[in-house]
């Protein structure tokens, strides 16, 4: 295996981040983690305990008068030192994501790393917008306007699939709109959320506006969900956590922010053109080993190109490079771990009873029967409502499905409980046209399926949860509406007091 990122000295005092150092957990359990490419640990730490989670949020509250009272300047200026940080340190950042994640290196340089840094530049300039609505005179004498302020204290909580990203995603516009934020990264993959709060730190960025606590979802996560000075919650993960989110959240009443689980149709029609079909449905089936919830999972091919739309995409799957990580020439590393390769592998193999596996299906040996690995598979003859159509497997899986008609398409597309995202193919505009309006999804795309941009939302509908990441849709829901009134006369008041109590 080529050469790994170092992380015991990076992190010898802790996997905690809280005002500006870092610190051990006090929980008295301790965490390994594993290289999923050889199943070695590479950092053991002390998890959060809920009095690390109490020592966080206090940090993000007293950070917060200071930070929320800087000018739009100020904190853009600081953002913009932070992309150019992270910049400086893309090169080590990369190399710890695709060491904890297990992601080959070209997927850490070439996307999470780069789009990392664009999105804090971005948020660098949306920090100078925090616009409200102008002045107008609406009820007589009175002059109205709308502030946009911040909220307070988010507490946020991340997957393991895009550790650096969606630290991103959670903290960016959180502390660009004036707020302070608790971050609480999963347990098998800590490492850049911490190199991301340090560099935040770096680039001036003041101690306890950033804050790390890495502990278990069921007690420092709940803990960190339900705290009373916590204002919002914002969570991205599986749709059954998700609700067990809300249901902690609501009895505090604090705003929340869901991105969940997605199930994503790739639909293509007869007049598609079939190699770059078959070449998007392959990136877009094993980006991240598939473990991402905007990959094309169900493939709906119009039957004029079935068959040959799955002979083509069997053969491209053969030819995924598996290896290790960090040899450039790999196309495709393992899940994140044993645990989830298995889990993939049960449905892979449940299915057998009533599908086809046409290529892939099984677990490489050789020099990667350490790894979490598990081949590319193509599975077609599934039923629309069987297991692999219907679950989210977050593995490198595809199941192609024909179609007949264009309203059998897009009935199809849109039978699951997720909408987070999808894709039509053809050279019909008008097709194209109808299924981005009628395919319930919060994106689809169009000849084409995954890119994302940090000028535009990402999130869902139905049971992919709702709000919004990115863009400025996201920065906005970092922040709460005000309405202010003046009396313009200084005698508002007496005629309103005369109008109802009469003349006193």
């Amino acid at each position: 295996m080529g050469n790994r990122f170092q992380v015991t000295d990076r992190f010898a005092a802790g996997a905690q981040y809280i005002g500006g150092r870092l610190r051990p957990g006090t929980s008295g359990e301790e965490h390994s983690v594993v290289d999923p490419a050889t199943g070695e640990s590479v950092y053991t730490y002390a998890l959060a305990s809920t009095a690390d989670v109490d020592a966080a949020v206090a940090a993000a509250k007293d950070a917060f008068p200071g930070w929320a009272g800087a000018t739009p300047g100020e904190r853009s200026d600081a953002l913009h030192r932070f992309a150019g940080v992270l910049a400086e340190r893309a090169e080590e950042i990369a190399h710890a994501e695709s060491l904890q994640c297990g992601k080959p290196i070209k997927l850490s340089t070439e996307f999470d790393v780069p789009g990392t840094i664009d999105n804090t530049a971005f948020f660098a300039g949306a920090a100078r917008h925090l616009q409200g609505q102008s002045a107008g005179e609406y009820s007589g004498d009175h002059t109205s306007y709308v502030r946009r302020e911040p909220i307070g204290v988010v507490g946020s909580i991340a997957p393991w699939n895009y550790p650096l990203q969606m630290a991103a995603w959670k903290v960016l516009p959180a502390i660009a709109a004036g707020n302070t934020i608790v971050l609480k990264p999963a347990e098998l993959t800590p490492l850049t959320s911490l190199m991301f709060a340090q560099a935040a730190s770096e680039a001036g960025i003041p101690d306890g506006v950033v804050n790390i606590v890495t502990g278990a979802g069921r007690t420092a996560g709940e803990h960190l969900v339900g705290h009373p000075d916590v204002a919002m919650t914002s969570f991205t993960g599986s749709t059954p956590v998700g609700k067990r989110v809300a249901e902690i959240a609501t009895s505090t009443v604090k705003r929340l922010h869901l991105e969940l689980g997605g199930k994503a149709p790739f639909v293509v029609f007869d007049d598609a053109d079939l190699e770059a079909a078959a070449h998007g449905a392959v990136a877009a089936s094993l980006i991240n080993t598939g473990q991402d919830c905007t990959a094309a999972t169900r493939a709906y091919v119009q039957r004029p190109l079935f068959d040959a739309f799955v002979a083509r995409v069997a053969a491209l799957m053969e030819s995924v490079r598996l290896g290790d990580p960090f040899d450039p020439a790999t196309d495709l590393g393992p899940l994140i771990s044993h645990a989830q390769r298995d889990r993939v592998a049960g449905f892979v193999d449940r299915a057998r009873g009533y599908a086809t596996v046409v290529t892939g299906g099984e677990a490489p040996g050789g020099g990667l029967k350490n790894g979490a690995y598990y081949r590319p598979t193509l599975i077609t003859g599934a039923a629309q409502d069987s297991e692999i159509v219907q679950s989210e497997i977050f593995g490198p899986v595809l199941v192609v499905l024909p179609f007949d008609s264009d309203d059998e398409g897009i009935r199809l597309a849109n039978d699951t409980p997720y909408g987070l995202a999808a894709s039509a193919w053809s050279r019909d505009v008008y097709r194209t046209g109808r299924a981005t309006r009628e395919i319930k999804a919060g994106c689809v795309w169009v000849n084409d399926h995954i890119p994302i941009l940090s000028e535009m939302p990402h999130g869902g509908y139905k049971a992919s949860g709702f709000g919004k990441d990115m863009s400025a849709y996201s920065f906005e829901e970092y922040t709460q509406v005000k309405h202010v009134m003046y009396d313009n006369t200084a005698v508002a008041a007496k005629d309103w007091h005369r109008t109802i109590f009469g003349d006193r």
